[in-house]
C-alpha cells in the first residue's frame, strides 16, 4: 500500500494535469507527441534509437527555456523502466543526491532495477556537487540526466561532461509553437478543447512569433488570453489585441551573464567589421533591450574602432571613445544616440587590421626572442652622466633634415629590417602605406650610393635628444 509521502505526491501530481497551468498540461507523454529537436530526434537519429530501446546512457540537454528539455526527460521515464527520480539544482544538495544514488545501489543490486536522476538547472550545482555524480555515473548506479540553459563548457566540469552524452536543443520555429497551439486549443481532456475557442489567425500567428521559440511562454499567454477574452455567441473569441495583452511584449532571450552576452556582443562585432550598419544597429537593440550594460557596448566599439578599422580611418578611435565618455556621461535611454553614431560610422568606414596584426606579431617576436639592448644612439642622453656613457652618440635628429626624415637604425642590429606593419591600400591607410615606401625607396638609394662610394652622403651627427 503506497505511504503518505507518496499518496500526497499522487494527487499532487494529477492536481497538476487537471488544473496546472496550460503548459503544464500540455507536456507531451510520448515521442510521437513531442514538437520540435528533429535534428536529435528525428527517426533513425541516436537519441531516438536509444530511447525507443529503452538502452540508455547518461545525456545532458542544454539549450533555451520552453524547448522540451523536461519534457523529453519525462517521456524517458514513461518509456523506461528504470525508476524515474527528478531533483531541481535550486533546491536539492549533495545529501539528496547521495540518497538517490544509494538508493539506486541498492536497487540495481537486489531489485535489478535501473534508476534514472533527471535534475534540472544542473548549471546551478557548484564544483564540489557536481564532483557527487562522477562516480555513480561512471560506474553505471544511476542513469543521470541534466537539463540546462547555460552552456555546459562554461558551468558544468570537464570531468561530468566528459561522463555524458550532449544533446543541443534549438528554439522551436513558430509553425511548431502554433501546432502546440492549435493542440492546446483542440485537446478537451488536458487543454481548452471543452471551451469552445475561437482564435483568429492573426493572434494564433502572434502568439507563436512573439514567444521567441519557447513553448512554454505561448502556452501560458494562450490560456491568459483565453481567460481574459469575453464569449460571444457561446464562444469565447479571441482576438490578436488579447494575444498582444496577454503577451505584453516579445519575450527577449538574453541573459547579461550567459551565453547570449557574448554571442551578440560578438554578431555585433562581426557586423561592424562587415560592414553592414544595419545588422550592427539590429545586434545593439537586442542588447540594450536585454538590459546590456551600455558601457560594455561602447567598449567593445572601442575595441572594433582599433581592431578592424585602425589607420584605414583615424578618426574612428576618437569617435567611438567620445561614443564611450557620452554613454558615461548620460546613460541610458539617450545614450542610445551615440552609441548608434558610433556603429554606423564603424560599419561604414574603410577596414584594416593591419595595427591589430602587427602589435600581435611585434608581441609573439619579443616573447621568442632573446632580450635586445637598446642601441646607444637611441638611450636617453638627458640625464646627468648621460653623455659620459655615451648615451644618446649618434643620434640624428630628423627634424634637421630634409622632409624631416633621415635614414638611421631604430631596431637592435641582430633584428635590423624586422617588418611587423604593413599598411592597406584601405581608406587614409593608402597615405601612411606611400609615405612609408617614400621613404624606404629613398633609403635603399642612399644604401646603394654609399656602397658604390663610402664617402658620399656622409653626415654629421647630432649627438644628445631634442
Amino acid at each position: 500500500m503506497p505511504n503518505k509521502v507518496d499518496l500526497i505526491g499522487l494527487g499532487l501530481e494529477n492536481k497538476i494535469k487537471a488544473e496546472g497551468p496550460l503548459a503544464q498540461r500540455m507536456r507531451p507523454e510520448t515521442l510521437e507527441q513531442f514538437t520540435g529537436q528533429e535534428h536529435i530526434l528525428k527517426r533513425g537519429k541516436p537519441l531516438h534509437t536509444i530511447i525507443k530501446a529503452d538502452k540508455l546512457f547518461s545525456l545532458i540537454f542544454y539549450g533555451p527555456p520552453g524547448t522540451g528539455k523536461t519534457s523529453l526527460a519525462r517521456i524517458i521515464a514513461a518509456v523506461s523502466k528504470a525508476d524515474f527520480i527528478q531533483l531541481n539544482a535550486v533546491a536539492a544538495g549533495v545529501k539528496d543526491v547521495r540518497m538517490v544514488i544509494e538508493q539506486a545501489a541498492e536497487n540495481w543490486s537486489l531489485h535489478n532495477t535501473r534508476t534514472i536522476l533527471f535534475i534540472d538547472e544542473i548549471h546551478r550545482f557548484n564544483k564540489a556537487q557536481q564532483d557527487v555524480l562522477l562516480a555513480a555515473i561512471e560506474q553505471g548506479t544511476i542513469i543521470f540526466i541534466g537539463a540546462t540553459t547555460e552552456n555546459p563548457f562554461f558551468y558544468l566540469t570537464g570531468p561530468l561532461l566528459s561522463r555524458n552524452r550532449l544533446f543541443v536543443f534549438e528554439p522551436l520555429q513558430s509553425p511548431d509553437i502554433a501546432g502546440l497551439l492549435k493542440r492546446a486549443l483542440s485537446d478537451p481532456e488536458r487543454g481548452l478543447g471543452q471551451l469552445k475557442v475561437k482564435i483568429d489567425s492573426e493572434a494564433l500567428n502572434y502568439l507563436a512569433d512573439k514567444a521567441n521559440g519557447d513553448a512554454r511562454a505561448a502556452l501560458n499567454a494562450l490560456e491568459t488570453a483565453v481567460i481574459s477574452s469575453e464569449e460571444h455567441a457561446g464562444k469565447i473569441k479571441v482576438t490578436v489585441e488579447a494575444a498582444a495583452e496577454a503577451m505584453q511584449k516579445r519575450l527577449l532571450a538574453y541573459d547579461r551573464q550567459g551565453d547570449s552576452h557574448y554571442d551578440m556582443a560578438s554578431a555585433l562585432i562581426k557586423s561592424i567589421r562587415g560592414s553592414d550598419p544595419d545588422a550592427a544597429l539590429y545586434w545593439m537593440a537586442r542588447m540594450i533591450k536585454g538590459g546590456e550594460d551600455p558601457l560594455f557596448i561602447a567598449r567593445r566599439l572601442v575595441i572594433s574602432a582599433a581592431e578592424d578599422i585602425g589607420n584605414a580611418d583615424p578618426q574612428a578611435l576618437p569617435l567611438a571613445v567620445a561614443a564611450a565618455q557620452a554613454v558615461q556621461l548620460i546613460g541610458l535611454p539617450e545614450g542610445k544616440i551615440p552609441l548608434a553614431q558610433a556603429a554606423t560610422y564603424l560599419a561604414g568606414a574603410p577596414k584594416s587590421n593591419a595595427a591589430y596584426l602587427a602589435i600581435n606579431e611585434a608581441l609573439q617576436f619579443v616573447e621568442e626572442e632573446q632580450n635586445r639592448p637598446v642601441p646607444r644612439h637611441l638611450k636617453d642622453s638627458s640625464y646627468r652622466g648621460a653623455e659620459r656613457l655615451g648615451h644618446g652618440k649618434g643620434y640624428r635628429y630628423p627634424h634637421d633634415y630634409p622632409g624631416h626624415y633621415v635614414s638611421q637604425d631604430y631596431l637592435p642590429a641582430a633584428v635590423a629590417g624586422k617588418n611587423f606593419y604593413r599598411p592597406t591600400e584601405q581608406g587614409g591607410e593608402k597615405n601612411i602605406r606611400y609615405y612609408l615606401e617614400k621613404i624606404q625607396s629613398e633609403t635603399d638609394s642612399r644604401h646603394a650610393d654609399r656602397k658604390d662610394n663610402p664617402k658620399k652622403g656622409q653626415e654629421t651627427d647630432t649627438n644628445g635628444d631634442r
